[in-house]
Formats: structure tokens, sequence, C-alpha cells
């Protein structure tokens, strides 16, 4: 009996180039690694603390009277450290095969190395997507506050979801690069220095145009004097994002004009971006001058409102907060006694605009009788400083009067400021610079602080601790000599039917 062998044949040699469908295997994979990278635990927690974060902001009491000029670039603090846990889980995605020891199983499938790396590549574009919806959220909710004020700016809106692109891209670069597991932690750590921490990095200077996120977070300004290369550093982030995508995809072995041609096209683009934001740092002219007239001549600026017996002058963006300005007027005015109780008043807006975003230069008190400073942030603690600035020029005449000030008249001054608020003794504290409620503290106002002794701070204490219809009796009948220049606390005390303090009045405290 004799066999018949019968030759194997040759496996057949794996096709150069993938299948026409080749593609739709990189968008399923795709789909596939976008699943595991936005259910991994970094992704999970950084999304839920970005989150968390957004509520915590959104909801803070002091928070209710939004610019927007602003909230656009406050959208750019977080995404950073999204963008890392990101990086982490790209990177780890693109070593899998490598760490499992499957890399040798992928060389006989017809899906190239470089269609894998493609769909990892995509695999993070979804995760820039979905910061893109917070960023939205966020900044929705923040401007259907009835309090909003000022115009948004969509590239600053952008770059919270490029800064995840750029950072997701880098991952999957780096897996091709760098075979070790270590490299993605360590290259973390530098970026939490360098952009999420902002290590020496500033808005003035190029370099610090380089870092992913610049929000400047510095005075609130009219958006038409802010001047951001925004625009064009949304561009350098997506370039620079498309350039780490095509790179990777280059490295693992795509060789095709169209990749060349494209990676070529995408570093035109992160370079162009650069190059003009670079430029763009320094104000223009026109913004210069603009700055100019806006610090030192507003009233040409501005907008006026009559409301009662007082005028409320704001620059355009700001109108619609003109009637709650009124009303701590009218409370203020309320306690007062004397021509104080009637007097018109011009309550003027001023910013400080010839230094920048990177300066929160104080204002100078103005010399112009019964002008009331009122700066371009409202709610929490600006509304007691307001307050404090306009009990100040009722009893003072002007501001810069008001800032001389250091006698029994500062007893009158908190009364007004605080007496009419439903809580005095916590906003009391919350106006002092210290945040107490004994001794002598610097009382912060819109322009240069006041200054309490410590006198004063026990008097108006227990000033608080009575009713508010009699001590508001009292300094109506007693007005004349309560706001007299040289007044002691201790004679503000007996005239208010308080326990007068046995030392004298100390400024040097």
């Amino acid at each position: 009996m004799s066999a018949v062998v019968t030759p194997r044949a040759a496996p057949s040699a794996v096709p150069t180039e993938a299948p026409r469908d080749g593609w739709a295997a990189v968008f399923a994979l795709a789909r596939f690694e976008t699943r595991k990278l936005l259910t991994r635990l970094p992704t999970l927690v950084a999304f839920t603390v970005y989150v968390a974060w957004i509520v915590w902001h959104a909801t803070r009491s002091w928070d209710d009277h939004p610019a927007l000029q602003n909230v656009d670039r406050v959208t750019q603090s977080v995404p950073p450290l999204v963008g890392l846990a990101v990086l982490l889980c790209a990177n780890s995605a693109g070593l899998r095969s490598r760490r499992h020891g499957t890399e040798p199983h992928f060389a006989v499938l017809p899906l190239q190395p470089w269609r894998r790396t493609a769909a990892h590549a995509l695999s993070v574009v979804p995760a820039a997507l979905l910061t893109a919806v917070c960023v939205a959220g966020q900044f929705t909710w923040e401007a259907l506050k009835p309090g909003a004020v000022g115009h948004g700016s969509p590239a600053e809106l952008a770059v919270g979801p490029l800064t995840v692109l750029l950072f997701g891209a880098t991952g999957v670069l780096l897996a091709r690069l760098v075979r070790s597991a270590f490299a993605a932690p360590l290259l973390t750590v530098c970026f939490l220095f360098l952009f999420v921490l902002g290590t020496g990095t500033s808005g003035d200077d190029a370099t610090g145009w380089l870092t992913p996120s610049v929000p400047q977070l510095g005075p609130t300004l009219p958006s038409g004097l802010l001047d951001r290369p925004a625009a064009w550093h949304a561009l350098y982030l997506l370039g620079a994002a498309l350039t780490a995508a095509v790179l990777a995809v280059l490295v693992a072995g795509a060789r095709h004009w169209t990749v060349r041609a494209g990676l070529a096209l995408t570093l035109a683009l992160a370079l162009t971006g650069a190059v003009a934001q670079a430029a763009g740092v320094s104000p223009s002219p026109e913004t210069t001058a603009a700055r100019e007239r806006a610090s030192v001549t507003p009233e040409k600026e501005q907008t006026c409102v009559e409301r009662g017996r007082s005028r409320y002058c704001a620059f355009p963006e700001w109108t619609a907060w003109t009637g709650s300005w009124a009303g701590v007027v009218d409370r203020v005015q309320s306690l007062a006694g004397g021509t104080a109780s009637t007097q018109g008043l011009v309550v003027r807006q001023r910013v400080e605009a010839r230094y920048g975003l990177e300066s929160d230069s104080a204002l100078a008190p103005s010399a112009t009788a019964h002008q009331v400073t009122v700066g371009t942030e409202w709610g929490g603690n600006r509304v007691p400083e307001f307050a404090t600035a306009v009990a100040a020029v009722l009893v003072a005449g002007s501001e810069k009067a008001a800032s001389d000030m250091c006698d029994g008249r500062m007893v009158t001054v908190m009364w007004l400021s605080v007496g009419w608020q439903d809580d005095p003794l916590d906003v009391l504290r919350r106006v002092r610079l210290d945040d107490s409620l004994k001794g002598a503290a610097v009382v912060l106002a819109p322009t240069d602080p006041l200054l309490m002794t410590s006198d004063v701070t026990t008097v108006v204490r227990n000033l608080l601790a009575k009713p508010r219809a009699e001590v508001t009796a009292k300094v109506k009948e007693h007005w004349a000599e309560l706001t007299a220049p040289g007044v002691t606390s201790a004679r503000a005390a007996r005239l208010l039917g308080v326990t007068a303090p046995k030392a004298a009045d100390t400024c040097g405290e």
C-alpha cells in the first residue's frame, strides 16, 4: 500500500496594499479605540472633574454677573488636564500590541501599521468633541445668566478642544517614536509644569503663546480692548495637532505622496499660526489709543442713563448693570441724613486698560465732587465695596477726600455701607482685607482702600447689634455732627447711643 503525499500550497504573500475597504476597517478600529479611550479610568476621572468644576464655577453666588469676554478665556483652564489624560490613554492604546506581545499577529493582517496608527489618531477626535460640548455648555450657562454682559470669541472657545486634540495626537506620535511605557508619564509631568501650572509663561511675550492655553485672567476690560491673537493661536494649535497626527502616520510606514504633502501642509498651518500670533502679541496702535481713551477719558466712550436722582455712566457692554448699581445707591442713601439722602451722584464706570491684561492696576480716587467709581465686575464682594464707595462720597464729598479720612466719620461710612444688608456682620467681615471683625483693618473699595481703626470697628459692631430703624433715626438726627471732619469715634458712639471706646482713634494702626 502506498501513500499519496499532497504537497501543501505555499502561503500567499500578505498583500502590500490594503483592500479597497481598508478605510472602512480604519474607521471600525477607530470606533473601537474611541470606546476604549473614553472608558479608561484616567479619561473618566478627568471628564468627571471637568464637569464638576464647571458646575461649581457656574453656581458661585459671586459670579452671577459674568463678562463673557472673560468666560471664553476661563474655559481654557481645565481642558489641559483632560488633554493629559487623553495623552496617557492614547499612548497606552498605541503600545497595547507591543505590551501584550500581539504585534506579530498584526503582521499577517492586511491592515498596515500606518492605517492602524491613523485609527488611533482618529480615536482622540471624539474626546476633543466631548470637550467642545463641555466648553459650549459652560459658556452657554454663563451667557444665559440674567446679569451676563459682553461678547465671547469663537477662537477663544476653540482653544480647549484643540488642546485636547493636540495632546491626544502627541500621545499617538509618542507611541510610534518611543516604544516605552514610561515616556508618556514623563512627558505628562513636563506638560503639567509647563502648560497647566503655567510655570514661566506670560501672554506678553511670543514664547508664552507657544503653550496650548494662555488665559491671561487679569482685569475685566471691554471686549474691544483685549486685542489677543486668539484666531492665530487656534490655527497654531490645529496645525500642531494635525502635524503630530500625520507625522505619526508617516513614522508608522506611510510613504504616499499625499501623506508627505499633508505633513507639509499641516506644518505650514502650525508655523503660520505661530508666526502670526507672535506678531500679534503687542497691541496695535489703534488698540493702544483706545485703551488710553478708556482709561483717561472714559466719559467719551460711555453711555449715561438717569435713574432717580443720580446718573449712571457705563461702557456700552455694561449698561444692563446700571439698575443694580442704582439699587445699591438707593439703599445706602435711605440710611443717610441731611442733604446726602437726596444728593444726586454720578456713578461712573472706570478701568485701567493701559497696561493690558497682565497688570491689574488700582484706580486712583476721583477728585470730582459727588462722583463714585464702579468697576467692570459685579456680584459678591464687589457689591459692598461699591456701597462703601457710595457711603464715603456721601460723607466726605469726593473719593479723594474720603481716601484721607481716618476719624470717627468712618463709623457713619461703614454703617451706610453695610447697615442695609441682610447679614451686615458677614458683609462687614468680607469687605475688610483681613476678613476679620476685630481690630483695625483696611476696607476695600473700587479705588484706594479706606481705613478702619479698632475703635471704629468696635463702634460699628455695636451699632449692627441694635435695631436698624433705631440707628437710622439717630444717624439722620445727628448727621451734621457725625460727618464733620475731626469727629472722634467716641463722640460718634455717644451720639448714636452705643458704648464709647476708651482709647482714642489711632490712624497709625
